[in-house]
């Protein structure tokens, strides 16, 4: 699949664009005519530079407000043409985009609309240039694919043909299995967007809200699947208008368009491969029945569980001394590394003290169960993912690592069925507690539940895209949770049996990206049978719990009509509850030290949330404790 992908979709100069492009592996790109017409370059200039780089120049773009005009504004147009078509010559390129009147139109006439799309036809043959006409979603009298491929058939030239795009195609809910019906050599050009549903005139949803493909809701491998069942065999290129895009940084930006690319491309094919057995065929067919060739990932299977988290920290006596209030028991600092060790049942912790002068607590790294994680690597690695090595020494476990987009480090470990890592052998020197701790021999059972990651604001959707691509997680329905610093938008990516979870929330957009992990906090939640015997184990030995406030309670009360025993022991302890038509929900916080805080929680039934109503109370919460500590220290 030749992959493409317009400059409007990336930040800086043209000249960074292209180089972006280059890097990031693109086939070609499409010239926004914005792009060049503020460029210092010249169009020779971008012609040489894109030779250099190895970019084909696929498309310019865009030509508005065409056809369905009275003459006078008509022969304007053809002139406006003439001098498009004179530049596309020098820089070499071919192809034009011409979108369907939105602004100029005043005569709603197939006939005359394919008479004047004629005439442009011709004078772009006289200049070797080919018009690929495309129906605009909010377009004045042509807002359909399938009526911009009648007059296209009507005007029947050779220099006429269509261009698909995914955004006017499925923002409007068209059905997609005519484009099998269209001739492929007249589509001149396919144009691949994602987007959340959003309930919004189409105007601003594409001008504001378009992602990349896996980062939004729409059907796109359905899309390229009835694109390449027509017989297309040209470029698949990203349009995307994005307020974020443009305001971030433009080669990872590019990077993650084509990653996108390279999933989408896979996805088309499982499609392909689903309709032709559906069909009665088979998947072995598929390459010899379309002229686009598809190429395929290594296939994995979806992570089976948590295998460890990481915490990484300067100071670490605050973390030791909470995690053994939470009952966990430590197991000794690594042979050879600056790390430790701690354990409750199947819940691994390690604190990693190396290389984290002055640094705060925060959430490092995650381990995560896969079936072999050399192809899982292989496959994250063909994503764009960058790799992460660690040193080891010739006896130690051999972890393959990628880093995710918020910098966490995702390492790919063997998983066991009972459970077990062969690498926990490596802490062998059990070493000191820290000051007023005991070593715990409670032998409660514990799993990590969710990991809840804070993600900057311009790497949110490429977060969704890495973890859907790389670790075959599922996105879940995003929320938006109020908390006093406005709403948190929140976005759970999962396993099919909720192995593992993870929570993805947008940090405050007046944080940057190196501050969002010293200031926004993140938590690690671990899941037991016992919620309440957890709690006052862990009061026991001196835990100090979030605070909730008593309202919290007299609205749970209000709303559930709990036993009032029961209500008495979740006040008590600082418990939170939740409850479903599936089950039941406990759970509770600690403290935050530096910018990590754990959750315990117990699911009853088949409860599979997160207890969403109670997060409005644990940020205000959190908030007012800060404000507090921040008055103190001033």
């Amino acid at each position: 699949m030749r992959t493409g992908i317009a400059t409007v979709c990336l930040s800086g100069t043209l000249k960074e664009k292209m180089q972006a492009c280059a890097i990031a592996g693109f086939d070609g790109i499409e010239i926004f005519e914005q792009d060049l017409v503020t460029s210092t370059l010249s169009p020779e200039d971008v012609r040489k530079m894109a030779a250099d780089l190895g970019l084909g120049l696929d498309l310019y773009q865009p030509f508005r407000d065409f056809d369905g005009v009275t003459p006078d504004l008509l022969k304007a147009n053809l002139r406006r043409a003439e001098a498009k078509f004179g530049l596309m010559s020098r820089l070499g390129m071919d192809t034009i985009l011409v979108c369907s009147n939105v602004a100029t139109a005043t005569i709603d006439d197939d006939g005359l609309r394919a008479s004047q799309l004629a005439q442009l036809a011709e004078l772009a043959g006289d200049h070797g240039i080919k018009v690929a006409y495309e129906a605009l979603a909010w377009g004045k009298y042509v807002n359909d694919y399938e009526h911009a491929y009648r007059l296209v058939e009507m005007v029947d030239h050779p220099n006429l043909g269509t261009c698909l795009d995914s955004f006017h195609i499925l923002s409007r809910d068209w059905d997609t299995a005519p484009i099998e019906d269209i001739n492929a050599d007249k589509i001149f050009f396919v144009q691949v967007a994602d987007a959340p549903k959003l309930t919004m005139d189409v105007l601003s949803w594409s001008r504001h809200y378009r992602v990349f493909p896996g980062e939004g809701q729409f059907e796109l491998a359905k899309f390229m699947g009835h694109v390449v069942r027509a017989g297309y065999t040209g470029p698949v290129s990203l349009e995307v208008f994005n307020d974020v895009f443009r305001q971030s940084d433009v080669e990872r930006t590019a990077v993650d368009a084509m990653r996108s690319l390279i999933w989408l491309e896979e996805q088309s094919a499982k499609w392909l491969a689903a309709a032709a057995e559906a069909e009665g065929g088979g998947s072995a067919a598929i390459r010899r029945r379309y002229p686009m060739e598809l190429a395929t990932l290594p296939k994995v299977n979806e992570p089976a569980g948590f295998n460890f988290a990481e915490v990484k920290a300067d100071d670490t006596a605050q973390l030791e001394k909470l995690l053994g209030q939470l009952g966990f028991a430590f197991e000794g600092r690594h042979r050879t590394k600056d790390v430790q060790l701690w354990t409750m049942g199947q819940a691994r912790v390690i604190i990693n003290e190396q290389a984290a002068s002055h640094a705060e607590p925060a959430i490092a790294a995650l381990g995560f169960d896969v079936d072999s994680p050399v192809i899982a690597s292989a496959r994250a690695q063909q994503l764009k993912a960058p790799v992460v090595a660690r040193k080891v020494q010739a006896d130690e476990e051999v972890f393959q690592g990628i880093s995710a987009p918020d910098s966490t480090e995702i390492f790919l470990c063997q998983g066991s069925p009972d459970g077990t890592a062969a690498w926990t052998a490596e802490f062998g020197q059990a070493g000191e507690l820290g000051e007023g701790l005991e070593r715990s021999s409670s032998g409660a059972g514990a799993v990590i539940d969710h990991v809840n990651l804070a993600q900057p604001w311009q790497h949110f959707d490429e977060a969704v895209l890495f973890y859907t691509s790389a670790l075959a997680l599922e996105p879940q329905p995003f929320a938006e949770v109020p908390s006093p610093s406005g709403l948190v938008r929140s976005q759970v990516m999962q396993t099919t049996d909720g192995a593992v979870r993870l929570v993805l929330n947008l940090a405050p957009a007046q944080q940057a990206q190196s501050e969002v992990r010293k200031t926004y906090q993140e938590h690690i939640a671990f899941a037991v049978d016992n919620l309440v015997a957890t709690a006052r184990a862990a009061r026991e030995r001196g835990l100090e719990f979030l605070q909730i406030p008593a309202n919290y309670y007299e609205d749970l009360d209000a709303r559930f009509d709990l036993e009032p025993g029961f209500l008495a022991t979740l006040q008590e302890l600082n418990l939170l509850y939740d409850r479903d038509a599936s089950g039941e929900f406990l759970h509770f916080y600690t403290a935050t030290v530096g910018s990590v805080f754990f959750e315990m929680v117990e699911r009853r039934g088949n409860y599979d949330g997160y207890g969403a109503p109670n997060a409005p109370v644990r940020h205000a919460v959190q908030y007012d404790h800060r404000q507090h500590a921040s008055l103190q220290r001033h």
